[in-house]
């Protein structure tokens, strides 16, 4: 063993001599790991390290830029940093676009008296479940709208139970979604209501992958009656919800390295195009930090990214087309 493992690492020295810089290796089979990958012979490890080490460069040069103010939010290695950018958008681009113009259920500002609360965080008051990885199945939609429904039944009955997001993987195909190549949250919402039910992640855990829809009454642990869609790039309505009704599934832009590998701060990139959204997630309070409005997020691609699971984007300005689509469940 001790001598394959010589042979091993000789092999990929061989292969990454050119290019690969000697001073990372510790830190390279301490990342290795930490995020516990395998590849399956030298010729990829070296292939994936040098994509490694190209985003090492790109996070150290960022992380000394905002060291210095240039920039509101840092990166890390994370579990996705051995991926090219296109690797991770084939992944992750899970979310359909919606058209507002097919939907009755848009509404309009939701009428609060009195002034809002300047922070919420409906993690702390135990509304939200713990963060997921969705892995390699496109099922943003479904760990989004899952993770929305949680919450208002957790209002209603006082218990947070975790929702099934495969459940809307395999069983929503008749409604419009595709599985793990993407979904649209409302028609997760439709399912749930026609279906009378969707069951708990215990009952139906998630597998990363598509398969025979297998809901049954007996692991039945949420409903929605409605949904409701607020109007398109209004942050104040979006504000005003998130304060007073509970989390909201939106979708946003995450085809940026900079998302990719964001480690904490508040997310704030003006190269994030506002048109283009292809990942859903939820929205879980909001804040200002240091004068910067900002918007809690949680995302489904597991602990090891962003900060524990979650992101500050940048508030009131759209960043990333965070308030182009947001839709509620109501119970």
């Amino acid at each position: 063993m001790l001598q394959f493992l010589s042979i091993s690492v000789f092999a990929l020295e061989a292969l990454c001599h050119l290019s690969c810089a000697s001073s990372l290796n510790d830190t390279w089979q301490e990342w290795k790991a930490e995020h516990s990958k395998v590849y399956r012979n030298v010729r990829e490890e070296a292939h994936r390290r040098l994509i490694w080490e190209k985003m090492a460069q790109t996070v150290q040069r960022h992380n000394q830029e905002a060291s210095q103010g240039l920039h509101s939010f840092m990166l890390g290695l994370n579990h996705l940093a051995d991926l090219t950018t296109e690797e991770i958008n084939q992944l992750h681009s899970c979310l359909m676009p919606e058209d507002l113009s097919l939907h009755q259920n848009v509404t309009s500002t939701p009428h609060i008296a009195g002034p809002l609360p300047d922070r919420v965080n409906w993690v702390e008051r135990g509304m939200v479940s713990e963060v997921q990885n969705q892995g390699t199945c496109g099922s943003c939609w479904a760990f989004s709208s899952a993770a929305a429904l949680e919450a208002q039944m957790k209002r209603k009955t006082g218990q947070l139970t975790p929702l099934s997001p495969q459940n809307l993987v395999d069983c929503t195909a008749a409604f419009g979604n595709h599985g793990c190549k993407g979904g649209y949250l409302s028609k997760s919402f439709l399912y749930i209501i026609h279906n009378k039910g969707i069951d708990s992640a215990v009952f139906y855990p998630y597998e990363q992958r598509e398969g025979k829809c297998r809901y049954s009454v007996r692991g039945r642990a949420g409903y929605c009656l409605d949904f409701r869609i607020l109007p398109s790039r209004d942050e104040k309505a979006l504000q005003q919800t998130v304060a007073h009704i509970g989390p909201v599934s939106v979708g946003i832009n995450a085809l940026l390295p900079s998302f990719h590998h964001y480690r904490g701060g508040i997310y704030s990139d003006p190269q994030c195009n506002q048109k283009l959204t292809n990942h859903a997630v939820l929205i879980v309070g909001y804040g200002t930090e240091n004068g910067q409005d900002y918007w809690l997020v949680k995302n489904s691609w597991g602990p090891a990214w962003g900060d524990k699971g979650y992101v500050q984007m940048a508030r009131n300005k759209n960043q990333c087309g965070i308030s182009n689509f947001a839709i509620f469940p109501t119970v």
